[in-house]
């Protein structure tokens, strides 16, 4: 089975603390993410799995095997049966396509036959038949990302593990790439953890999906849709994608939007909470013209658009709300369609899919959708 178990593990260089006391489980053939800004420890976390670090406190399992664990000596990188896809394609220049494919097994001291036999079969699997005679300067960049993670695979591990793989490629690419990723885990039936920042991606391909933040803890642990749609805190909310983050205050029992008296009416208020920030997706706006009223029917709130940018399949909006910001993008055609192509400065109403509470306390001061 190879189920990936971390159980304690912490690393440190120097005087830095990379992470401390982390524990994380990889289930067998499933696709998992570990999502996080720069800096967080992603990539090192990755390299203590693949053996190239070794942990200072903790144990690594791969299935029921320990092959790391501190103070003990570790199991080499080549006996954990995995595969490492990094953000360079580390291809070798001077090799054809095959070549490169073939170089673990080469190294394996493998028969030339069956060499080039599963060679081949790891070169179909990323559909680059036909060009294996090809040097890498013969290839494009999502080709040369394609023989990286065919060498990864000749060898049929049990485990893939892939730091960023797509970021060197360009918006088109990467969207490709991402499937045919995901393709081949379901096909193959492999276990895969995959690092990076893009979320994106990780929505796109994973199973599972484990948030990771600047100071390399876990906020977050959950199927894509559960992480997105229900994330436990600020920061996972923010990460995952533009975050509209309306300030309130209190006026009596009644919450209302920024500096205003227009009452905000969302989910049950979290208890012992001084100060909320209503938080919600562009996608869970609601934009309508005016009805000419004076007073906004209940549940919705007047805005006025200060920025309208189209950006052809959609019209972007930054909105106001008495002091407060939110951003959403109605599809061009429906725009025209319902009469939604507003300008600069044009009167709006508001209203809301859903909602989520935040303690104010931990949205930064100032935030606003960009």
């Amino acid at each position: 089975m190879a189920t990936i178990i971390l159980e304690s593990v912490s690393k440190r260089y120097e005087a830095a603390t990379i992470f401390s006391d982390l524990n994380l489980q990889v289930e067998h053939g499933e696709c998992f993410t570990l999502l996080g800004p720069s800096g967080c420890g992603k990539t090192v976390l990755l390299r203590l799995i693949a053996g190239f670090e070794t942990p200072d406190t903790g144990t690594i399992r791969i299935g029921d095997t320990v092959v790391a664990s501190a103070g003990e000596e570790s199991v080499p990188p080549d006996r954990r049966d995995l595969g490492v896809v990094f953000q360079d394609y580390a291809v070798w220049p001077h090799m054809t396509v095959l070549q490169n494919v073939g170089y673990p097994l080469k190294l394996a001291k493998i028969p030339e036959k069956e060499y080039i036999e599963q060679a081949m079969r790891a070169i179909g699997l990323v559909n680059m038949v036909g060009l294996e005679k090809r040097l890498p300067s013969e290839l494009s960049g999502g080709q040369q990302q394609r023989v990286a993670l065919a060498r990864a695979l000749v060898a049929n591990p049990s485990i893939m593990l892939l730091d960023e793989p797509l970021s060197n490629l360009d918006a088109n690419l990467r969207e490709e790439m991402r499937f045919e990723i995901k393709e081949l885990q379901r096909r193959l039936g492999i276990t895969v953890l995959y690092v990076t920042h893009d979320q994106e991606i990780a929505l796109a391909i994973s199973d599972r999906i484990a948030i990771m933040d600047e100071t390399g803890r876990l906020r977050q642990l959950g199927a894509p849709v559960d992480i997105y749609e229900s994330p436990v805190d600020f920061f996972v909310f923010n990460f995952m994608g533009v975050a509209n983050a309306l300030r309130t205050n209190r006026r009596g029992d009644a919450v209302c939007v920024g500096e205003g008296a227009q009452v905000l009416h969302g989910p049950p208020q979290p208890a012992g909470v001084a100060s909320l920030v209503a938080g919600c997706r562009p996608s869970d706006v609601i934009l309508r013209r005016p009805d000419g009223t004076a007073d906004a029917p209940e549940g919705v709130l007047r805005g006025k658009i200060r920025r309208a940018s189209f950006l052809g399949a959609v019209m972007d909006y930054l909105i106001e709300i008495d002091g407060a910001y939110l951003r959403t993008e109605v599809e061009t055609q429906e725009a025209i369609a319902r009469n939604l192509m507003f300008q600069d400065g044009d009167p709006c109403d508001i209203g809301f899919h859903a909602l989520h509470w935040f303690d104010g306390a931990d949205v930064p001061e100032g935030h606003r959708p960009v």
